[in-house]
């Protein structure tokens, strides 16, 4: 009894030492919330990586975007003109070619990359001999430069390729395509989705080893066959990386440069040219406060893109 009586005594205490703090506290104030102390070493790390990204990303970005709205060449005087580039762009056809072509290079580039990295993900996940093998061996050209890779497959598209296929009497193989205008971006596609596979690749198969295995089991005693176990339980379960593959993918391939330049060089004419190369070709060629309202007008788009992927994914557990 007297434990019982001394623990109320207290219970008792504590709740009255409460009740005075709260009324201590003003009417109307919000409750005080313990703030965590932020450790010196965050700033440490933080400070310089936001001057550098200020240093060399945002005053530049913002230096450029006033330019825009010149007639500067780079160097020398310059003078106000406002809208002028900006109008100027919307009616030049290499400009709207070079979205076209890198809008539309992306979209199939984007599909490709998806479907071929999930079903190797699939295989590779499932019951092989030298899983990690051919895993290491898929990998490999995600590391090689792709500048690298588009001169190697130049030379197989403009020499090995014709080679074969006269020697094999296949004449649509005889000639390159990279020499062909209505061909030469399917050449592009193969060789930068066969460097951008393996990166998707590896992200499904972080999602295909966390879905839990008890699914399948419970799926083959319900009788469901492998196909219907891929669409109506491997596909919804790693949707959300499905989604992280076309959003990281496609923010890649809009700046598709070094590829296209080892491959075509924006040929044949300028039917390769991607945004990318247009710019920087400007940027040579005397144009750079017209291309760099050409960047902004990309910028802008980049931006507007970002928004709509945010959200078409808000609210959205992706992993």
């Amino acid at each position: 009894m007297s434990s019982i009586s001394t623990s109320t005594t207290s219970g008792q205490s504590r709740i009255s030492q409460s009740r005075k703090s709260q009324s201590s506290q003003p009417q109307g104030s919000p409750p005080q919330r313990n703030r965590r102390r932020v450790e010196p070493i965050f700033y440490f790390f933080l400070v310089p990586s936001l001057i550098l990204f200020t240093l060399a990303i945002t005053i530049p970005g913002i230096i450029g975007i006033f330019f825009s709205f010149t007639d500067s060449i780079g160097i020398g005087d310059w003078e106000f003109i406002g809208l002028t580039n900006y109008i100027a762009i919307f009616s030049d056809p290499a400009i709207l070619q070079s979205y076209l072509f890198t809008f539309g290079f992306s979209i199939v580039t984007v599909i490709a990359v998806n479907v071929i990295a999930f079903l190797l993900a699939v295989g590779l996940t499932s019951r092989i001999r030298m899983k990690s093998a051919l895993r290491t061996i898929f990998v490999i050209p995600m590391v090689v430069s792709g500048i690298i890779i588009a001169y190697v497959f130049n030379f197989l598209f403009s020499n090995a390729l014709p080679a074969a296929g006269a020697a094999a009497g296949i004449p649509w193989l005889e000639s390159s395509l990279l020499a062909n205008p209505d061909l030469a971006w399917i050449a592009i596609v193969l060789v930068t989705a066969w460097q951008a596979v393996p990166g998707a690749l590896l992200i499904y198969i972080a999602g295909l080893v966390a879905v839990p295995g008890d699914v399948y089991e419970a799926a083959e005693i319900d009788g469901a066959s492998k196909l219907q176990q891929l669409l109506k339980i491997t596909l919804p379960l790693v949707a959300g990386y499905v989604v992280i593959n076309i959003i990281l993918g496609f923010k890649g391939f809009l700046n598709a440069y070094d590829i296209i330049v080892g491959l075509t060089n924006g040929g044949p004419g300028t039917s390769t040219r991607s945004i990318a190369m247009t710019v920087i070709a400007g940027f040579n060629g005397g144009d750079y406060a017209y291309q760099m309202a050409n960047a902004t007008i990309f910028f802008v788009v980049a931006i507007l893109i970002s928004l709509l992927q945010l959200s078409l994914t808000r609210g959205r557990n992706a992993l």
